[in-house]
């Protein structure tokens, strides 16, 4: 049976935590779809493989898996305790945080279609399901078949028995917002402002909405994310809180790409504001990849799009960013492209090292995931602790 809450959670006393602040467990979907993932799966399983490997050190993994894949799944799972297990007590411990859900899903974008989760002081945690769209909808989504994703949350909350606010038929995904927890939220103009979401709704009453549903005080407006993000650039890939009153923001002091003009107007628009609690930000710098992450002729031959999908081409520019890293507790996970980025993967951990010292910063090889339209962060989604 479902546990839908009526009311808000602001006027319960909930509000979204940080992300950096403790977790219970991290919610994943398998992937599958070969239009996101490939014919050929064998790259992105081992890069989501170490993710559920270092989600597992830690904290819960809450894996959401189609019947036709769970035992593939399974199977993966299994291997990935008994390598990294040194005991049977162990391997128990391990087996015990795993939680394998069986619901039907279209692609892998937790972040996205999962709940939100937002908690109270007495630490009672509960979910919000938002509707989601697939980016966009008939103006610009990016596949046409996304039922079940908007049914996901729902199902999620269900099967592992948390109340939820439903809060649609507004259209948000979890990308699009991250949370200090101390009541400021930030979010992009291009995307929330978007025709393909909520057209309805001026600006003042969409961040009334964030403000009742995410218990904030103060919603922060960057006015772009990172060059040709498909999702009408998310905040996730630009821009991220890393402790209150702190960020890190994707930059580069090349002049002549396209993603310097978009960082710029978000460096000048969050020098000149203050967070819920009235501190000026200190804003980290986190150069995006030295080279451009394009599709090359191999990754566009991999690809099977169905009718209604948004296909790629030859020489395409990806959103490659390092900001679209996952905090875990304890941990840190950030993207690596590999090839001519080698130097630059390496900056961006130091530089995270610096900002997270109290923090284990962990490179994933993340190309593959980037073919699929996002990164760590998009197929990541927290619960609280």
């Amino acid at each position: 049976m479902f546990k839908e809450i009526e009311g808000l959670p602001a006027l319960d006393g909930f509000y979204m935590p940080a992300e950096f602040t403790s977790h219970n467990g991290t919610i994943m979907i398998y992937p599958t779809r070969p239009g996101s993932w490939g014919k050929d799966r064998t790259d992105v399983l081992e890069a989501f493989d170490a993710i559920f490997r270092e989600i597992l050190r830690r904290e819960n993994l809450y894996l959401i898996v189609s019947t036709q894949f769970y035992s593939e799944a399974k199977l993966i799972t299994d291997d990935i305790i008994s390598n990294i297990s040194e005991c049977v007590l162990d391997r128990q411990r391990l087996r015990n945080r795993l939680k394998i859900i069986m619901i039907e899903s279209d692609d892998a974008w937790a972040r996205d279609v999962c709940p939100t989760f937002v908690r109270d002081n007495a630490g009672k945690v509960r979910g919000i399901n938002w509707s989601f769209n697939a980016w966009g909808g008939s103006v610009d989504g990016l596949y046409k078949n996304y039922d079940r994703d908007d049914r996901l949350a729902v199902f999620f909350c269900d099967k592992t028995g948390y109340e939820y606010y439903n809060a649609s038929p507004f259209v948000l995904e979890g990308g699009s917002i991250h949370s200090d927890g101390e009541g400021t939220v930030m979010v992009t103009e291009s995307c929330l402002l978007s025709k393909g979401r909520n057209p309805d709704l001026i600006k003042e009453q969409i961040e009334d909405k964030l403000k009742s549903y995410l218990g904030a005080e103060k919603v922060l407006w960057l006015p772009r994310g990172i060059y040709n993000d498909e999702t009408n650039e998310h905040v996730d890939n630009v821009c991220a809180f890393t402790a209150p009153g702190e960020v890190v923001l994707a930059w580069t002091d090349d002049k002549d790409d396209p993603q310097y003009e978009l960082s710029v107007s978000d460096l000048e628009y969050l020098e000149g504001v203050t967070d819920a609690k009235g501190r000026r930000l200190k804003i980290h710098k986190l150069a995006i990849p030295d080279y451009p992450v394009v599709i090359g002729e191999s990754d566009l031959s991999n690809y099977e799009f169905e009718e209604g999908e948004d296909t790629r081409e030859i020489g395409e520019r990806l959103a490659a960013s390092y900001v679209n890293f996952y905090f875990l507790n304890r941990a840190l996970l950030v993207p690596q492209f590999g090839g001519g980025n080698k130097e630059s993967d390496q900056r961006a951990k130091d530089a995270l090292k610096e900002i997270c010292p109290d923090r284990e910063v962990i490179g994933i090889s993340a190309r593959s995931i980037l073919l699929g339209g996002g990164n760590i962060h998009c197929i990541t989604q927290q619960i609280p602790g």
